[in-house]
């Protein structure tokens, strides 16, 4: 009986340890699960903070687009006029070949302010339809950004 005693109290001893190993392991496991929550959710805040600022510089860059279009707009209505103008000075000029009222010297300077208005406006255009060429190249950048950060969450929610 004192054998049988000193077998089951080895016995229970051994069962003791093993339990407590158990138990260690548990509790670090625990403590490994809760660290990968919190770094989930740090990851998660921080993908959040970032789609934000992505969607700020969308706005922006939406406004310099509309910016841009509008300024383009306006030159172009500027350019329209100026080649009406040109045309009349054209005509003026003609007028003046076959002999008519004005001197020569009047449509020559005519025609030169003519000329640099339509050149100023040909640079304005030209620095307008680059801007907005280099607006919507950003709105495509950030366009794909966006796709990738939807497939980084769908990836990591898929991971879940």
């Amino acid at each position: 009986l004192k054998e049988e005693n000193a077998s089951l109290r080895s016995k229970i001893n051994k069962l003791q340890i093993f339990s407590e190993t158990q138990a260690d392991k548990m509790r670090k496991l625990e403590r490994k699960l809760e660290e990968n929550k919190i770094k989930e959710e740090k990851e998660a805040q921080d993908l959040e903070a970032m789609v934000q600022h992505v969607e700020q510089n969308l706005q922006l860059m939406t406004k310099r687009a509309v910016k841009a279009e509008n300024s383009a707009t306006k030159l172009k209505q500027e350019n329209a006029l100026l080649q009406v103008q040109l045309k009349n000075y054209k005509t003026e000029n003609e007028a003046l070949r076959s002999g008519q009222s004005a001197s020569l010297a009047a449509v020559k300077q005519n025609a030169d302010i003519a000329l640099q208005n339509l050149l100023t406006v040909i640079t304005n255009s030209r620095s307008s339809i680059k801007q907005l060429v280099s607006g919507a190249e950003s709105l495509q950048l950030v366009a794909d950004l966006l796709k990738s950060i939807d497939s980084i969450s769908e990836m990591s929610q898929d991971g879940q």
